[in-house]
């Protein structure tokens, strides 16, 4: 009785822990409804300017929106970059929505929107952040190796494993369990939430969705392992940022990435930011360091290491 009893929990954690068998269940092509947008600054930023050949791909984390680029776009786009930061489909309208989508939907939209802006312009540059950042590695998995192979990669802060014990890495011992409660429940707590009266250093400006989302985040941390996996895949230059320090997304996996891609342009900036009330995680967000992290981003887009290296 008693080892039909341990054989019974042990198949209850592993199916939990290892997500045997996972599939995502929304898997259909959907695009983002922008009349829907809960927050003007839940839209897509797009800034264009005449004749310019370059543009940069800006890919927002979960469950945030593109308000997390305010700031870097208009700079970018002074650079002489146009400049894309798509709302993903699900995300910045309703929360209750949001859950019946899932990373296979979100990915599909952002590869079509890249291999539509790598059809326009002569170079096409990729950043994003936490799971933009993971989403960003995933473009270069997917496509480094061919003819639609991105000209330079950013990754902020990017997650590739969610608890590995075997990396020292546990970011919430909750997601153990999580696969047996998103049978009854999608989230808990969802809501929306577009600024707010607490936080500094920018970070009060945030806006997306607050809450525990089950069903979408099990997608996500499903869709981890294959990217973790597939780091190797990664041949085009690769710029990965992380601050030590981070609350959302732990460091180890900045140190994952730097272990096991295989670009063949590699920088890498590990940051520490000060004691502010925030995560450190959403780092071109906050006030004190995006000024200076967004010129280190351009450096590495425009080559400008190279040529003072040159000369």
């Amino acid at each position: 009785m008693w080892i039909i009893i341990l054989l019974a929990v042990a198949l209850f954690l592993l199916w939990n822990i290892t997500l045997f068998g996972y599939k995502d269940r929304y898997v259909k092509p959907i695009d983002s409804d922008e009349e829907r947008v809960f927050s003007p600054k839940a839209r897509s930023i797009t800034i264009k300017g005449e004749g310019n050949r370059a543009a940069i791909l800006l890919v927002h984390g979960f469950p945030s929106t593109p308000s997390i680029y305010t700031y870097s776009s208009e700079v970018f786009a002074q650079a002489g970059l146009d400049v894309y930061a798509p709302l993903l489909p699900g995300f910045g309208t309703d929360p209750h929505e949001f859950v019946k989508t899932s990373f296979t939907q979100w990915f599909d939209f952002l590869c079509r929107t890249y291999e539509q802006l790598r059809g326009e312009y002569e170079q096409l540059y990729v950043l994003g952040t936490s799971m933009g950042g993971m989403m960003t590695l995933k473009i270069g998995e997917t496509y480094c190796s061919g003819p639609l192979a991105a000209d330079k990669l950013v990754s902020i802060a990017a997650p590739v494993v969610y608890n590995s014990v075997r990396d020292g890495i546990i970011t919430d011992w909750r997601q153990y369990f999580m696969r047996t409660l998103a049978l009854f429940v999608p989230a808990l707590g969802s809501g929306i939430k577009a600024g707010s009266t607490t936080g500094e250093d920018g970070s009060k400006d945030w806006c997306g969705y607050s809450g525990l989302f089950i069903r979408p985040g099990l997608s996500l941390v499903h869709a981890m392992k294959r990217v973790r996996r597939d780091l190797g895949l990664i041949s085009c230059p690769l710029f990965v940022i992380h601050d030590r320090g981070d609350r959302t997304v732990p460091f180890g996996n900045c140190e994952i990435i730097e272990g096991e891609h295989k670009s063949t342009h590699f920088k890498i900036l590990k940051t520490e930011m000060g004691p502010f009330n925030h995560t450190r995680h959403a780092l071109l967000m906050y006030h004190s360091v995006q000024k200076e992290l967004t010129q280190t981003i351009l450096a590495f887009l425009m080559d400008k290491e190279r040529a003072n290296d040159q000369a």
